[in-house]
C-alpha cells in the first residue's frame, strides 16, 4: 500500500538571489526525502524566472489544496511569514520561519541552520504552537457589515490623510471608554506586541499570555494610555461623524479597507489561531534579548553559574 503524498509548501521571496538559492536547497532536500514541494501560485512564475525547475512544481490552490498541506517552510522575514500565514489560512498546516531578513521576530531559526531544519521537518521532529489571532469586521454608519478579515499581528485604524486627524471613540465590551483625536489606534495580539504595538509605546506581551492591547497613536487626550484587555473582550473603534477626514484599516500591513466617517471597526479573538512550528523550546526572554540586542552583561542568575544550575537540578 502506497503512503499518502506529503506536501510541503515553500514560500520564498523571488526578488532576492539568496532566498531563491535557499529555496532550491529546500526543494531538493524535500524531493530527496520523497516529499513534494509546493509553491504559491503567485510565486511560481517569479521563481521560475530565476530558476526553470520551479516551473514544474505544483501550485497551492490549483494542483494541491490547502487542506493537503502538511507544513509551510518560509524563507524570509516577518512580512513573508505573515504572508504564509495568510496563504495557509483555513487549513491546519503550521508555519516554520527561516529568517532571511534582519530582525525576523516570528522566525524560528536563522539561515545557517536551514539544512538541519528541513531534515527535522521531514522527520516530523517539531512541536506546534498556537498563537492567538483576531477577527476584524467593519460596519458602515447604518450598522451593516461591509468588510471582514483577520490578523495575526495587529489591526490598525489610521488616518488616510497626513494633514487630517481622526476623531474616534473607543468601546470595550459594548461600553464607551473615551473619545479623542489621534493619528490612529492599534489593536494588537501578543504576537504583534513586538511590532507596531511596540513602536506605538504599547507593552511587550509574552506569547503564552492570552490578551489584546489597544494603543492610541499620538492621541490628543489625557486618558489615552495603552490598554491590555482579556482575550474574550470585544473592542470597537468608531470614527465619529464629525471627523474631518477618512480613515483606513490595515491588518498585518497586508490587507486594507477604507473607513469613512461613521465607520465602526470591531475586533474580537478569532476562532482560528495561527499555528507556528517550533524546533527549539527557547524562552521568549532569550528571543527578546537576541532580536533587540538587549544589554545583559553582569547578570548573575543561575544560567551564568553552571554549578548553581546543577545543584538546583532545574534551569529557569
Amino acid at each position: 500500500m502506497s503512503r499518502p503524498q506529503r506536501n510541503i509548501l515553500v514560500i520564498a521571496h523571488a526578488m532576492r538571489d539568496d532566498t531563491v538559492r535557499a529555496a532550491e536547497r529546500v526543494v531538493s532536500a524535500l524531493h530527496e526525502a520523497g516529499a513534494q514541494a509546493v509553491v504559491a501560485l503567485d510565486d511560481r512564475s517569479d521563481l521560475a524566472a530565476a530558476h526553470p525547475a520551479f516551473a514544474t512544481l505544483p501550485a497551492l490552490g490549483e494542483e494541491v489544496a490547502i487542506a493537503d498541506i502538511e507544513l509551510a517552510i518560509v524563507l524570509g522575514g516577518d512580512g513573508t511569514i505573515l504572508r504564509a500565514a495568510e496563504l495557509v489560512r483555513g487549513g491546519t498546516a503550521p508555519v516554520l520561519g527561516i529568517n532571511m531578513g534582519h530582525v525576523g521576530f516570528l522566525a524560528e531559526i536563522e539561515r545557517d541552520d536551514m539544512d538541519a531544519a528541513v531534515h527535522r521537518v521531514i522527520d516530523r521532529d517539531y512541536t506546534v504552537e498556537e498563537r492567538l489571532a483576531i477577527s476584524v469586521r467593519v460596519k458602515d454608519a447604518a450598522g451593516a457589515v461591509i468588510y471582514r478579515t483577520w490578523a495575526l499581528n495587529e489591526a490598525t485604524v489610521e488616518k488616510a490623510s497626513r494633514e487630517r486627524m481622526l476623531e474616534v471613540v473607543i468601546e470595550i465590551d459594548e461600553r464607551p471608554l473615551s473619545s479623542f483625536g489621534c493619528d490612529g489606534v492599534v489593536v494588537s495580539t501578543p504576537t504583534g506586541s513586538t511590532a507596531y504595538n511596540f513602536s506605538g509605546g504599547g507593552p511587550v506581551i509574552w506569547p503564552t499570555v492570552e490578551a489584546m492591547t489597544v494603543v492610541p497613536l499620538s492621541a490628543h487626550a489625557l486618558f489615552a494610555r495603552p490598554l491590555v484587555v482579556g482575550p474574550e473582550a470585544a473592542i470597537a473603534i468608531e470614527l465619529l461623524q464629525r471627523t474631518d477626514g477618512a480613515g483606513i484599516l490595515w491588518c498585518d500591513g497586508r490587507r486594507s479597507h477604507p473607513l469613512p466617517p461613521g465607520a465602526r471597526v470591531v475586533v474580537r479573538r478569532s476562532d482560528e489561531p495561527v499555528r507556528l512550528a517550533r524546533l527549539h523550546p527557547a524562552e521568549f526572554t532569550d528571543r527578546l534579548v537576541r532580536k533587540f540586542q538587549l544589554p545583559v552583561a553582569g547578570w548573575r542568575g543561575p544560567d551564568a553559574h553552571p554549578d548553581v544550575r546543577a545543584s538546583n537540578g532545574v534551569a529557569r
